[in-house]
């Protein structure tokens, strides 16, 4: 079973890689119970929406073993969550994302610079 850091530094790295736009990354560590991290992404249609729960999914499981714990939503519902319990990630059509405003409403959570995650470091955003 992999540890939470590698879960988000994969999901993070597969979501970059498959060109997910405004990827956001919040530590909700001694925050919330809900997770302790939350990546938020956005696809620009419908078929780059399921082209990233996708490959994160898939490819999340692939390198690392993990699956996630339950799926949630489909494209045409302009926003899907993939739930690996301590890390959620959220997959907005760009369109949608403003309208439910995630990180305003956890903007109490730092932000970590994803571009760190690989090298084991964190910076706040």
């Amino acid at each position: 079973m992999a540890d939470t850091e590698t879960i988000i530094e994969t999901c993070a790295k597969y979501a970059e890689e498959i060109q997910a736009e405004d990827i956001v990354v919040l530590d909700l560590r001694g925050i919330s119970t809900i997770a302790d991290y939350f990546l938020i992404c956005t696809g620009t249609s419908m078929p780059h929406l399921k082209a990233i729960r996708r490959d994160i999914s898939e490819k999340v499981e692939e390198e690392i073993g993990e699956r996630p714990r339950s799926v949630d939503g489909k494209a045409d519902s302009l926003w899907m969550v993939l739930d690996y319990v301590d890390v959620v990630v959220h997959i907005f059509h760009k369109d949608t994302r403003s309208v439910y405003a995630l990180e305003d409403l956890w903007s109490d959570a730092p932000r970590v610079d994803y571009d760190f995650l690989t090298r084991g470091e964190t910076a706040e955003a």
